[in-house]
């Protein structure tokens, strides 16, 4: 069964979160357990916490289908061993967020190296956090997403992911439709489509694959920008969506919408309910 939903707000608090993705008609959601965009937040409340939980129950949201994300300040490959510390530690307060709201998964972007060393290294100091964190706080799996490889960042080549993976000997993994294809893995051919999933399989493993991020892309096929479209609107196009809500590889995970246009939602949501129901 396909689990589809999008990263909802939390404003007014976390526990409005499965609140909103009922509204979209959501099987699945993703969200923020604090400001983005901020290093640090007061603890989550216990009246918070307790009410996340009961929305969740009411609505069916167990913790399997909930993929949160930490803050885009994050920086696990940070090259000055001082930041990269202060980093982990706001990584590892994520991770302990998210198992107060009896969250199983934190969703984060790998890292960059900012040129100050080479791609290996920092797929190694990456490893090495995420290690720290999770030994920390291991009731939460670690999920890297893939990038589009914009600018210095890392993860964008399945290797990439594998050798983090194997590095780490902990974590799962989420997709980026988007970002597989602006990295430049052709998923818009049927052709394309069954070289990049067996090449995910052969180098990774779908075991490992703990939820997916379904957009459309702005940019064409390797062209490394992370720009979001929404569904049928960009360079992938329905057939692609059509296919892989076909696909059961990806039955019992998050399907989680980031396309630019919340107020197209409910009708994305509905539309790929309907492919994974001609499934």
């Amino acid at each position: 069964m396909k689990y589809i939903g999008a990263h909802v707000s939390i404003s007014g608090g976390v526990e409005n979160a499965p609140l909103n993705a009922h509204g979209i008609g959501a099987t699945a959601f993703a969200m923020f357990t604090k400001n983005q965009r901020q290093w640090s937040a007061p603890p989550l409340a216990e009246e918070s916490i307790a009410a996340f939980r009961a929305n969740c129950e009411k609505y069916g949201y167990n913790p399997e289908l909930t993929l949160p994300h930490d803050t885009y300040l994050i920086n696990l490959g940070q090259p000055d061993a001082e930041k990269r510390k202060r980093s982990l530690a706001a990584f590892i307060d994520e991770l302990k967020r998210c198992d107060a709201l009896g969250l199983v998964k934190l969703n984060f972007h790998p890292g960059s190296h900012l040129k100050e060393v080479t791609l290996e290294e920092d797929l190694k100091l990456i490893a090495a956090s995420v290690r720290e964190a999770v030994d920390t706080v291991p009731n939460v799996c670690a999920v890297f997403e893939n990038t589009a490889g914009q600018g210095t960042n890392v993860g964008f080549a399945f290797e990439q992911i594998a050798a983090m993976l194997e590095l780490t000997d902990r974590p799962g993994r989420v997709g980026d439709t988007c970002h597989t294809y602006a990295a430049g893995y052709d998923l818009a051919t049927p052709e394309g489509y069954e070289k990049t999933f067996s090449e995910f399989e052969r180098l990774i493993g779908f075991e490992y694959l703990q939820g997916m991020h379904l957009n459309d892309s702005k940019s064409v096929l390797g062209g490394r920008l992370d720009r979001h479209n929404s569904i049928g609107k960009g360079e992938l196009g329905l057939d692609f969506f059509r296919r892989l809500l076909a696909d059961d590889r990806f039955d019992g995970i998050p399907l989680i919408l980031e396309t630019p246009d919340e107020t197209l939602w409910a009708k994305e949501i509905a539309l790929l309910k309907e492919f994974a129901a001609e499934e």
